[in-house]
C-alpha cells in the first residue's frame, strides 16, 4: 500500500542550504521529509549548461513561500436525464429499490452530440469566468478522468478548445473517483514548487459508456458530468490548501475495476504479404465490475481515517470545519462517514440524488452547486475526500475563496 501525506505549511530553507542535484539532472518542486515539503531549486537539464549561466542568472523558484487558493468553480452536465423509473423499463428494478439502497433518483447520461470534452470545456469556462482569469493566463490544465475520449488523454484538447494562446502544459490524471483530490494536490505542488500562477483542475467522467445496462447492480449508480476549479497562487497568509492525506492499495483493485480484455477475431494480421507473429486479437475495456459490499466496507473504514489524518496535519478539529464534501458514491457511504466523524447532516454537502456517481466529477460538481447557491461562502473551510477504483483514496482540507 502506498501512502503520501503532509501539510501545506512548509518551512522555507535558506537558498544556500537548498540541496543541489547532480549535474545533468533536474528537480523542481518539493521533497517529502517527515510529512512536510521542503523546496528544491530548479537546475538545468542540459549537461554542461552551468558553464554558460552565471549564478545570478540561474533559474530560482519564483514563489519561495507562496500559498494557493480556490478562486473559481464551474460545472456542466449532459442534457439527457435518466430517472429510476426510466431504468425500471430496462432492468428489473424500481425507484424505491434504487433510492433506498443508494439515495439516487436521477442521473445525466452523454448522448447525441454530447462529448466529455465539451462538458469539460463548458465547466472550465464557467470556472474561469468566476475567477476572472483569462485562458491566456493559465499555466497548467489538469484533466482528472478515467474515461478520456482519446487513449493519450483529453487535457490538450480542452486546452485547445479554451483557446489558451500561450500553450500551457496540459495533461490527464487517471485515478477514478480520487482523481479530483489528486488534481488539487498536484496543482498546489506546481504552484509552490514550479512557480505557476493559475492552474485549472477539471474532473470529468463519461462512465455511462462503460456500464452494463443489463446489470441492475451497477447501471443504477453511475452518471456523466464535469466540474472545474481554478487554483491561484497567493501570499502564504491566504493559503487555501491546508493539508492532505493520500493512499493507494492495489490489492483492493479486484473489488472495483474495468480491465482490458482481448477480443478474439478470425483475422490474421499480415506483413509484406505474409502471415506474421503479431497478435491477432483486438483489445477493449470490460464493463465496470464492482463488489459493492467490499467497496462499502473499504470506504466507511478508510475515508474517516484519512480525513482525521488530514485534520490533524492542518491543526483542525471536526468542529472547526464548515462543510464535509465527499465523493458522491452512495448516500449510505456519505451518511456512515459523516456519522463516524460526528458531522451533523446539515453540514454535509450532497447532490447525489440528482446526478448519481460521477466519479472524478462529483466533488467539483457538488462544490459548484453549493457555491452558486450561497451555501458555501468565502472563508468557509471544507473537508473533502475522494475514494474508489485502484483502490485509491485521499482527503484534503481546503478553504474556499
Amino acid at each position: 500500500m502506498a501512502t503520501a501525506s503532509g501539510s501545506f505549511q512548509p518551512s522555507v530553507p535558506s537558498l544556500r542550504q537548498v540541496i543541489q542535484p547532480p549535474a545533468g539532472f533536474s528537480r523542481c518542486g518539493f521533497s517529502l521529509s517527515q510529512g512536510n515539503f521542503k523546496k528544491i531549486v530548479c537546475s538545468s537539464t542540459v549537461k554542461g549548461a552551468q558553464k554558460h549561466v552565471s549564478s545570478s542568472e540561474s533559474r530560482l523558484p519564483r514563489l519561495v513561500s507562496k500559498g494557493c487558493k480556490l478562486v473559481g468553480c464551474g460545472s456542466a452536465v449532459p442534457t439527457l436525464s435518466v430517472s429510476n423509473d426510466d431504468l425500471s423499463k430496462i432492468v428489473d428494478t424500481s425507484d424505491e429499490w434504487i433510492s433506498v439502497r443508494t439515495g439516487i433518483h436521477n442521473r445525466r447520461v452523454l448522448s447525441g452530440k454530447d462529448s466529455l470534452t465539451s462538458l469539460a470545456v463548458d465547466a472550465a469556462r464557467k470556472a474561469l469566468e468566476m475567477a476572472d482569469v483569462d485562458p491566456d493566463d493559465l499555466d497548467l490544465v489538469l484533466m482528472c478522468t478515467s474515461t478520456s475520449e482519446d487513449l493519450f488523454g483529453s487535457a490538450p484538447q480542452v486546452q485547445r478548445e479554451l483557446g489558451c494562446g500561450k500553450a500551457p502544459l496540459a495533461y490527464d490524471i487517471r485515478a477514478a473517483c480520487s482523481g479530483f483530490v489528486l488534481g488539487l494536490i498536484s496543482a498546489a505542488c506546481h504552484i509552490r514548487g514550479g512557480g505557476f500562477q493559475n492552474v485549472l483542475v477539471i474532473g470529468a467522467e463519461g462512465l455511462s459508456r462503460f456500464v452494463d445496462w443489463t446489470d441492475r447492480s451497477s447501471c443504477i449508480l453511475f452518471g456523466d458530468a464535469a466540474g472545474a476549479v481554478v487554483i491561484q497562487a497567493c501570499d502564504s497568509e491566504e493559503d487555501g490548501l491546508l493539508s492532505y492525506d493520500l493512499h493507494s492499495d492495489g490489492e483492493g483493485g479486484r473489488h472495483l475495476n474495468a480491465i482490458m480484455k482481448e477480443n478474439k477475431t478470425n483475422d490474421k494480421l499480415g506483413f509484406n504479404g505474409s502471415v506474421s507473429d503479431l497478435p491477432s486479437r483486438r483489445t477493449s475495456y470490460s464493463y465496470i465490475q464492482m463488489n459493492g459490499k467490499e467497496v462499502f466496507r473499504f470506504a466507511v473504514r478508510c475515508v474517516p481515517q484519512s480525513i482525521e489524518s488530514a485534520l490533524e496535519k492542518a491543526g483542525r478539529t471536526t468542529s472547526s470545519i464548515d462543510w464535509l464534501l465527499l465523493h458522491q458514491a452512495n448516500q449510505r457511504i456519505i451518511d456512515a462517514v459523516a456519522t463516524r466523524l460526528e458531522f451533523p447532516p446539515d453540514r454535509v454537502i450532497s447532490n447525489l440524488a440528482n446526478y448519481g456517481n460521477t466519479s472524478a466529477a462529483s466533488i467539483p460538481l457538488a462544490l459548484d452547486e453549493a457555491v452558486r447557491s450561497g451555501k458555501v461562502k468565502p472563508g468557509h473551510t471544507i473537508a473533502t475526500a475522494g475514494f474508489g477504483a485502484g483502490l485509491t483514496w485521499g482527503s484534503a482540507i481546503v478553504r474556499w475563496g
